[in-house]
């Protein structure tokens, strides 16, 4: 919690807190099922590295966005590619999360679509970190999409970007996804903040 913040700025929405309006994606009790087996969890080696692909799939279906604003920063489209070769097993995930900063690092100064893409690829690449944050990256993925819309046009557009996720999923973690609540109940809460 914040200095300076109370109880009363606090509020839970589907077992996620808000501290002074932000919510907080990855909550402190994570779930099991995405934390890997060598970490006390159950989720298995392959599903962490499909997770990692989607994730990265999610973040680079958007990526146009940040590349018009800044074509000559390689950043996220390094974060994305970097979370794909960790999940290939060509690299570790400390290297992939290194590159998932520099994403971050990207988007600090940008505003709208731009910034969500890059935040989009920065959580793509440390999938192989915490499996969780392939929330992340679709939940910023969508605000892309939302942010990139007109006024009119954006809560369809993030609900068109939600459902080509969903289309993206591999068979294989299809379940492991869809059944996640994060992502049935909460993510068009998370990415539209609606």
């Amino acid at each position: 919690m914040e200095a300076g913040s109370s109880e009363a700025d606090l509020a839970t929405y589907g077992g996620h807190k808000r501290e002074k309006g932000k919510l907080v994606i990855l909550p402190r009790i994570r779930d099991p099922r995405f934390i890997t087996v060598r970490r006390g969890g159950i989720l298995q080696d392959d599903d962490h590295r499909l997770l990692a692909m989607w994730a990265a799939d999610c973040a680079e279906h958007v990526l146009h966005h940040f590349e018009q604003a800044r074509p000559t920063d390689d950043r996220p489209r390094r974060a994305i590619d970097l979370g794909r070769a960790w999940a290939r097993g060509k690299m570790t995930w400390g290297e992939a999360r290194t590159a998932a900063g520099h994403a971050n690092a990207a988007a600090r100064d940008l505003t709208g679509a731009a910034r969500n893409a890059a935040y989009a690829a920065g959580q793509a690449a440390a999938v192989g970190h915490v499996a969780a944050h392939e929330l992340g990256a679709a939940a910023y993925a969508i605000r892309a999409a939302w942010a990139a819309a007109t006024e009119d046009d954006r809560v369809e557009a993030g609900r068109l970007e939600c459902q080509w996720q969903r289309a993206q999923i591999p068979h294989e973690i299809r379940e492991l996804v869809l059944d996640d609540q994060r992502l049935r109940n909460e993510l068009c809460w998370f990415a539209f903040d609606c």
